[in-house]
């Protein structure tokens, strides 16, 4: 029986070590179909789009993870997300938070909308989510920190709303990974990742999970990840495999660094605001350490300026202007262009995200080189003149 969370991103509890020849690495399975020897007769695996080995061992560590009694893996994030709310029909409600990555939202303004989906958009951190709720209402769709606001948000506490109108809790764990959050555990019926971020780790492949341990919505997926062939491929599902194996270590790392990062952000005087749930100021301080193993690789800051934010961005050399975070590599977004492009500008302002606002993904660089890096890019990149 593996316990520990820094292990079971190792080692598959119950795993028969002399299988695939005693390898230590899971191999890639690199096939599209599988012989049998007669009709009737089949390995346990007939097409690819159905189920393969590797995408299979992927899909139980995954699961192990999370606490989950299955998991799927689709070929993005926003994959993952689209196999989900397939699980819906038309006039069904959905109460979603209002602040989360714009692709979630162009997903369901787009696409969920145009299929009959009823949506409403709260501040699940704060607001009464009851009173949002309808005869038609079937889940809570929310993210927690939130995407990029960082917003925190009680699991515990809209489970048990949940429970108690009969609804679904869905939380995007992207953030923080299975590895300081899961959600599960604390009452959510099924959890959401984009793997591209910290379960891969190295920003080199794309993937997306679905976990859950309800019997039904598991029997759903199992049809629809059939139909629609949106599975991960087996190359890509032994990247994440190989990226989860240093998951612990890579998570640890991050945070440290963000954590340095963050008080440095707060002593400077051109930074008006830093949103990390690290610092003991942040409203979702004390909700984090009482639902997570700690506080994540992710925060959020605004300057005096647009001119500051846009010289920021110009001016980093170490860390890269880049969308997408959860990799080594430290990256710097500009959500109003790049995340949240697509999300109307009224509805961008009124969660906070302004043409001063800037996310970083942390990575695993020395601290003092990143430091140096902010500093260079706040003084107009004066290094490099």
């Amino acid at each position: 029986m593996i316990n520990n969370i820094e292990t079971k991103c190792l080692h598959l509890d119950g795993e028969d070590r002399t299988a695939n020849f005693g390898a230590v690495s899971y191999p890639i399975f690199q096939t599209a179909t599988y012989a049998h020897s007669a009709v009737g007769c089949s390995t346990g695996y007939d097409y690819s789009r159905l189920q393969n080995p590797t995408r299979e061992h992927l899909e139980k560590v995954v699961a192990q993870l999370e606490g989950g009694t299955s998991a799927f893996a689709l070929s993005s994030g926003m994959a993952a997300i689209a196999l989900l709310f397939e699980i819906f029909k038309p006039g069904d409600h959905i109460i979603a938070d209002s602040d989360l990555y714009g692709g979630s939202i162009r997903l369901f303004d787009n696409v969920s909308k145009k299929n009959g989906l009823e949506f409403t958009s709260v501040n699940c951190w704060c607001d009464d989510i009851e009173r949002c709720i309808k005869p038609n209402t079937k889940a809570i769709y929310i993210e927690t920190p939130t995407n990029p606001m960082m917003n925190v948000t009680d699991i515990a506490a809209v489970s048990r709303i949940a429970k108690k109108h009969g609804l679904l809790l869905i939380v995007d764990n992207t953030f923080l990974s299975p590895y300081f959050q899961n959600p599960l555990a604390l009452g959510a019926d099924v959890v959401i990742h984009s793997g591209t971020k910290f379960l891969g780790g190295h920003n080199d492949t794309l993937a997306g999970f679905v976990v859950t341990n309800n019997r039904e919505i598991e029997e759903k997926l199992l049809f629809l990840i059939k139909t629609v062939g949106s599975g991960l491929s087996p190359f890509d599902s032994w990247l994440i495999l190989r990226g989860i194996k240093t998951l612990g270590v890579r998570m640890e790392r991050a945070q440290q660094n963000a954590i340095e990062i963050a008080k440095w952000l707060s002593a400077n005087k051109h930074v008006t605001r830093v949103i990390y749930p690290g610092l003991p100021e942040h409203p979702g301080y004390n909700t984090m350490k009482k639902q997570a193993r700690g506080f994540g690789a992710m925060l959020t800051f605004k300057v005096e300026s647009r001119e500051l934010a846009l010289s920021i961005l110009k001016n980093v050399r170490i860390i890269r202007f880049a969308e997408s975070l959860g990799g080594v590599e430290t990256l710097i977004t500009y959500p109003t262009t790049q995340t949240h492009a697509d999300v109307p500008s009224e509805i961008r302002e009124k969660n906070g995200i302004t043409d001063t606002t800037l996310r970083l993904s942390v990575g695993i660089e020395n601290v003092n080189d990143l430091i140096a890096d902010l500093e260079n890019a706040f003084n107009g990149g004066e290094d490099n003149a």
